[in-house]
Formats: C-alpha cells, structure tokens, sequence
C-alpha cells in the first residue's frame, strides 16, 4: 500500500470534503481518505498505480497537486465513528429547527435578511445529513440526497434574489427590525450551543472539523443580520436587510453549485 499526500487548492469546505470522497468510492485502489480542510491537505492510501488516483480527483479541477508519495506499511483507523454521528445528528436538528423559525419569522416581519439567514441553515443541515452518510450510507444514496439537495438550494437561491429585486423596486415598508434582532439572537444561540457540543468532542475527524468551519460562519452570518437590523432601525430603510439578504443568498446559491458536483 501508498500514502499520498495532495495540497488540494479549492478545498475548504465540507461540500467539497463529500465530492472527493464520492469520486473515490468506485476506486477499488482506495483504500482511506484522511482530510485536512485547514491545510488543504488530503491524504490517501491506495493500492496499485498512482495514476488512477491522480487522474480522478484531476478531473474535480480542485487544483490538486502531489506533495509527497511514499510506501505505506501501518495500520488503516478502523475506530468506531457512532459518537461523530449522534454529534452530527445534533448539530444537523440545531440547523433545521433555527430554520424553521427563522423562515417562518423572516415572512412575517417582511426581511430578507432572515430568510437568506435561514436558508442558509438549511444548506447547512444537508451538508451535516451528507456529512452522516459519509459514515453510514452507500454511494448511491449520498448522490441522490446530493442532487435534491443542490436543486432545493438552488430554486430556494434564485427565489430569494428574484424577491429581493422586488422589494428593492416596488414600494416595500422596512422590515420590523426588532423582530429581526429576537430572531438572530435565537439563531446566535443555537449557533453558539452547536459550537459547545462540537468544542466538547474529542474526535479530530474530518466531518466534525468541517461542522465546526460551518457553524462559525453562521455566527458570523447571524451577526451580520443583526448588525443589518441596527442599520434598519437607525435609517429606517429596506437597504440594509435587502443586501444582508443578497450576500446570504449568494453563499447559499455558491453551495447550490458545489454540492450539484456531488450528485455527478
């Protein structure tokens, strides 16, 4: 068996992390994929020409170059992974219950801001749900939810800018700035509690590594929408929450794109 050791430029996200896992798991040569989105690193063990390797994460066009090769005579980790599972099942409910809420809430109090927001939880949540079959499902099933999940993220996407364009044209009121705020902070909390469970973990394996790098985005995003609901309150104007709403959109419609490549 070979260790090979690629430097990946275009990852640094969970999608992309599930991407290379499916290209690989018709390649009988693989044997394990170890994962290091800070770095970008992605080491593999395999069996048999490095060429087949090479040729199919090539064809990812992630940027990926060889940094190191080598004969491989240990022991491939064979460690029970039910605990990265229950935590990812967590984190995942967290995800869809702040999207539920949000979303309802987001219509209510006419913000765009919130909705993106939530809309972006939900993506979330399907990159966690792929996260889980990583460890438990088949190929088949991990493309299928892949191809479902890219098409509701990206009608969801393309939605929201089309109504974004409307409110930003017709006569739209400003959207209730203290509702934004109370929703946020909720969102803020759920974010900050699937932290805490994450920081709890002693596990150093990819999926929860990933979960984390996506949970501290979305406080970043929770933060921005409530600096957003300021901006409404202070100018009392529609702008602030529309383009909140607008860099949301555009990260999830970004996701959209990425997590279609799963389902190929």
């Amino acid at each position: 068996m070979d260790k090979t050791i690629f430097f990946v430029k275009d990852m640094d996200c969970a999608a992309e992390e599930q991407t290379i896992r499916m290209k690989f798991a018709d390649n009988a040569a693989v044997k394990q994929l170890c994962f290091d989105l800070e770095n970008r690193r992605l080491t593999v063990f395999h069996t048999g020409e490095l060429q087949s390797v090479k040729a199919d994460i090539d064809s990812l066009n992630f940027g990926a170059e060889i940094t190191e090769t080598e004969a491989f005579t240990g022991d491939i980790d064979t460690r029970d992974t039910s605990a990265d599972t229950k935590l990812l099942w967590t984190v995942l409910l967290i995800n869809f219950g702040i999207f539920a809420i949000e979303i309802t809430a987001g219509l209510i109090a006419h913000s765009m801001g919130l909705v993106a927001d939530s809309l972006d939880e939900l993506a979330d949540a399907l990159v966690y749900a792929l996260s889980i079959y990583a460890v438990t499902g088949t190929v088949l099933v991990k493309k299928r939810i892949a191809r479902a999940s890219g098409v509701l993220q990206l009608v969801l996407a393309l939605w929201g800018f089309s109504e974004i364009v409307r409110r930003f044209i017709g006569n739209e009121p400003a959207p209730n700035f203290i509702v934004m705020i109370a929703l946020s902070s909720v969102a803020l909390a759920g974010n900050a509690a699937s932290l805490h469970f994450l920081s709890k973990s002693k596990t150093k394996e990819v999926h929860i590594k990933a979960t984390q790098i996506f949970t501290s985005n979305d406080v970043i995003v929770n933060i921005g929408v409530i600096v957003a609901a300021v901006l409404v309150a202070v100018l009392q104007n529609k702008i602030p929450d529309l383009v909140i709403g607008a860099v949301v959109f555009a990260i999830v419609l970004r996701g959209a794109v990425t997590i279609f490549k799963l389902s190929k």
